[in-house]
């Protein structure tokens, strides 16, 4: 048991801007030991992602207080009881659905949709049932995806980490337990790009960016980017995308218009309805369309019923990445090591703890890409 700053999200559905109605507050919190199966982490790393965002806006109903924060790489300090892969020392990215490897879509390799780690992300503990936080006033908090990480240390269950080697530093870590995994796992997993294909992205931020890589690494003849930012565009194009376009009206018609019939492949990123729908536009006959944004649950989209038989199309979400990240993590980093992979690329700067609702500001308006907590 120790005490430990963490930044605790006391109310769900503020609009914003963050620096005013400050919703994320510092606190000191008890933090229990690990139990049995679980691991005490020192977080160095820690990504502000939209996910976490739309946990802040109401978009995606959590459980409050919480403390916040799912993209985080870090050092093991200590182990549960039962704990026989990881030990103090070992260096760990998290990765956000605790994948239990017993239920049914565990063992059909469809990690990403574990049943007991979706029940415990919903109810905001760890996969353990249990929540490990207490305030001052002895209130249990609840945890964030099963890892918290917007704190100094967390406790987390062991099937939510994977041990990272020595040359990966901690702040390009971080990013593979979401950005990359789900942006890259989308483009190599659900989109089945074949080589020479073209591929447009919609939505430009951290899962963006990194499927513009991952339509890359799959070997894309054409990628083009689809954003309204300009800094956003012109990083795409840095990283490997060949054209962008600003997702004003007309795009998907001018999209069409570049491609001769739309896109083969086209992944969607910017948890909108709208631009779903605009990315299923712009895919050719016989294509498909991933999505892997997270939209308000009271959204509704609206397509042609009638073309995913007359056109043969294929719609589909992705949820981390469509991956086992113990499978694909390890392949990833080799990519990232043999330069495929820029993901440092992303990193717009550091924060502090006392900046986190200014960071979220900075997000939400898409000024920044991945702002990284440095507990």
């Amino acid at each position: 048991m120790s005490t430990v700053r963490a930044a605790v999200l006391v109310r769900s559905g503020d609009d914003g801007p963050f620096t005013k109605t400050r919703p994320i507050e510092i606190h000191n919190l008890t933090l229990d030991s690990p139990g049995a199966g679980e691991l005490a982490v020192r977080i160095h790393a820690a990504g502000l992602c939209h996910s976490d965002l739309s946990v802040i806006n109401g978009d995606r109903p959590r459980p409050t207080p919480i403390v916040l924060g799912h993209e985080a790489a870090g050092e093991i300090t200590a182990v549960g009881d039962g704990v026989t892969d990881f030990v103090v020392g070992n260096r760990v990215v998290l990765a956000f659905v605790p994948s239990c490897g017993e239920c049914e879509p565990c063992l059909s390799g469809r990690a990403a949709l574990c049943e007991p780690g979706a029940q415990t992300n919903t109810a905001g503990t760890l996969a353990s049932g249990e929540r490990r936080w207490t305030s001052d006033d002895g209130e249990l908090l609840h945890h964030h995806l099963g890892i918290s990480a917007f704190a100094e240390q967390t406790i987390v269950s062991e099937l939510s980490a994977i041990k990272i080697p020595d040359d990966l530093p901690y702040d390009v870590a971080s990013l593979f337990g979401c950005a990359v995994l789900t942006g890259v796992g989308a483009a190599l997993n659900a989109a089945e790009i074949e080589p020479g294909q073209t591929v447009a992205v919609f939505g430009l931020g951290g899962v963006g960016l990194a499927a513009v890589m991952g339509a890359k690494l799959a070997g894309a003849g054409r990628v083009i980017g689809v954003d309204p930012i300009e800094h956003k565009r012109a990083l795409a194009l840095e990283i490997g995308a060949d054209e962008t376009l600003d997702g004003a009206p007309g795009s998907v018609e001018l999209l069409r218009k570049m491609t001769g019939a739309g896109a083969d492949r086209v992944i969607e990123t910017a948890g909108s309805a709208s631009v779903l729908e605009s990315a299923y536009l712009s895919t050719a006959r016989g294509g498909i369309t991933v999505t892997v944004g997270l939209p308000n649950p009271a959204a509704v989209l609206s397509i042609p019923a009638v073309s995913l038989v007359a056109e043969e199309r294929t719609l589909r979400g992705s949820y981390l990445g469509s991956a086992n990240p113990s499978d694909m993590l390890p392949k990833l980093f080799d990519h990232w090591r043999g330069g495929n992979l820029p993901v440092e690329r992303l990193i717009s700067g550091t924060l502090t703890f006392d900046q986190l609702n200014e960071g979220f500001d900075r997000l939400a308006s898409g000024e920044a890409i991945r702002q990284i907590l440095v507990p």
